[in-house]
């Protein structure tokens, strides 16, 4: 039976709002926002945030630094709160993404060793699974990070092997190869239960992830989650073009991403990741899923979620579409919408729990 999904279209946020007291000049509000203000759970809240005194006044300054609120106290954030822009300011918060870790290595017998820096605390963890070429050191592992800090939840960003400051050789490297180094960071350096933060290639290797470990990965996000990318890309080739990449040997496939305008990829590889491709069959993942995409990636195709939200057997999966973000979903509303996701999940994992 196929999996229930839902698809949400945020411009910026969603497509249904109220308009708050203050005439037509103030700012849109979600409704969910005011039924949490609303509900008895929000009193507690508010009870909690009474009690935290010192604690609470230097935690909300962390906040301060994305430019929110002070309701993003408590077991449940709501979407408008944890979003909303001060009106006074909206102040840039990168710097507060500050590298405060040293570099460690998870040494892997007859494996490269892999580079990473974990953020002790509490369950669920999260892993940060970077793109293609990508490393630990970029905008959405480095904003994530700073909001498991102040959440106090555990934190792991790794480099692949032959990237960053891992060991390897990238031209050996291959989408399996891949795969074992994310396993690795599961089972080696990861306490717990962990949600799973994917970006683009990230996103297709969380999948594997969670179908090889499923007592472990609780969650999963992905962020134009490029699932089987590799061989659709080549597939869609001219056969002309095909067969002359495959007597080369190598695959000049464009991208703007890169400063030689292409990215090498040797015809092995795409030959490999055919083995590891997902969108043939019913993918067996029955935790939480949410799909982020921009509607502008000109990269990977934000159908391509939908897809994925189709074959995925779980039933809580949302595909949440960004109508003018593009593949890297860098952007401050884009962050501030990823770790609102995160820490929606976080709440719906907890309230199970208990």
């Amino acid at each position: 039976m196929c999996a229930l999904w839902v698809v949400k279209i945020v411009q910026p946020l969603f497509t249904k709002f109220r308009l708050p007291a203050g005439g037509a000049c103030a700012a849109l509000v979600p409704e969910r926002s005011a039924r949490f203000r609303r509900s008895a759970r929000g009193e507690r809240t508010a009870g909690k945030m009474a009690r935290l005194g010192k604690a609470a006044v230097a935690a909300w300054e962390r906040y301060r630094r994305w430019g929110w609120p002070a309701v993003s106290f408590g077991v449940h954030r709501g979407l408008g709160a944890l979003l909303a822009r001060k009106p006074e300011r909206a102040p840039w918060w990168l710097p507060a993404c500050r590298q405060k870790s040293s570099v460690s290595f998870l040494s892997r017998p007859d494996l490269p060793n892999l580079a990473y820096k974990r953020l002790k605390g509490k369950s669920p963890g999260i892993i940060f699974i970077p793109g293609y070429i990508s490393n630990m050191n970029g905008t959405k592992a480095l904003a994530i990070e700073e909001f498991c800090k102040s959440l106090g939840h555990a934190c792991i960003r790794f480099d692949y092997s032959g990237l960053g400051n891992s060991d390897g050789n990238l031209e050996e490297c291959t989408v399996g190869k891949w795969r074992k180094d994310v396993l690795s960071v599961i089972d080696e350096l990861a306490v717990g239960p962990q949600i799973l933060v994917g970006s683009s290639l990230g996103g297709w290797l969380m999948l594997h992830a969670a179908i090889a470990r499923p007592q472990k990965v609780v969650a999963l996000i992905g962020i134009a989650a490029a699932v089987d990318s590799l061989v659709t890309q080549f597939n869609q080739l001219p056969i002309e073009t095909k067969k002359e990449i495959e007597m080369k040997g190598v695959w000049s496939m464009p991208s703007k991403y890169s400063e030689e305008g292409v990215y090498r990829v040797q015809y092995s590889v795409v030959k490999e990741a055919e083995h590891h491709c997902l969108l043939h069959s019913p993918i067996p993942v029955s935790c939480p899923v949410r799909l982020l995409h921009g509607m502008k990636d000109d990269i990977i195709p934000w159908q391509t979620s939908v897809q994925v939200a189709d074959r995925i057997v779980s039933t809580d999966v949302d595909v949440i579409l960004r109508k003018h973000s593009d593949h890297r979903m860098k952007e401050k509303a884009d962050l501030q919408l990823l770790v609102y996701t995160i820490d929606d999940l976080i709440d719906k994992l907890s309230t199970v729990v208990n």
